[in-house]
């Protein structure tokens, strides 16, 4: 007997399934030219352009004899000292020697790193409480010196921090400190950069004494043979 009775027959040809599959192999490679020749035609997007940093906002003292307890000001955008560090030392760097150490008053700044990366090094970052005005910047170029800046609060509105950048890059301006420039701006025109009072030697020094706390390095008498005052980013 036949082993194949009784299996129908219909349909069944041993070509017909490769027939099939060449037609579904030939459609389908003329989808793949087609999605080929359409992403050929789209322009290529080009590239992302660099965002430039904003530069820092600076006004410094650039004479030979640099009188009074600051030796500049500058206006952060920000209280964060990771972001804002590199472009104030882009600045300085040039002007006054490689910035290799800053101090702070911890009050105003929420976070404080020990190490910040700047263009080409490291800065490295100290705090301390009683012997640095809150408002001040102490910075140390390598072999070179020390420098005093007053930091002007960055919620402050540009019209006074014209005048504080202004009173502190003025050689022939009072001895004050960083916080009692402050107050002093504000007795003068009710315009408050911040909020916080006077401790008892900012107090004593604003009414024309001399500032009983000091930071132990000497402070550099000025980069040497500029004109009077630097602006820079304003």
């Amino acid at each position: 007997m036949d082993s194949t009775e009784g299996i129908p027959h219909t349909g069944f040809h041993a070509g017909s399934f490769s027939a099939k599959d060449e037609t579904r192999a030939a459609a389908e490679a003329a989808r793949r030219r087609v999605r080929i020749m359409s992403a050929t035609l789209l322009p290529p997007l080009p590239p992302p352009e660099p965002v430039a940093a904003p530069s820092a906002r600076l006004a410094l003292k650039t004479d030979g004899t640099s009188r009074g307890l600051l030796d500049g000001a500058w206006w952060p955008r920000s209280r964060n000292l990771l972001s804002e560090l590199p472009a104030l030392t882009d600045v300085l760097d040039p002007l006054w020697g490689r910035i290799t150490r800053i101090a702070v008053n911890p009050r105003h700044w929420p976070v404080i790193p020990r190490k910040v990366p700047v263009e080409g090094h490291i800065v490295k970052v100290g705090w301390f409480t009683p012997q640095i005005d809150p408002h001040k910047l102490l910075l140390l170029s390598f072999g070179t010196g020390r420098w005093d800046l007053l930091v002007i609060p960055p919620e402050t509105g540009a019209e006074s921090a014209a005048r504080l950048m202004a009173a502190a890059s003025d050689c022939d301006g009072p001895p004050l400190t960083a916080s009692a420039l402050i107050a002093a701006d504000h007795a003068r025109h009710g315009v408050s950069a911040t909020d916080q009072p006077l401790d008892p030697d900012e107090a004593w020094e604003y009414e024309g004494g001399a500032s009983a706390v000091s930071a132990a390095v000497p402070r550099q008498t000025g980069p040497p043979d500029r004109a009077s005052r630097l602006i820079i980013g304003m």
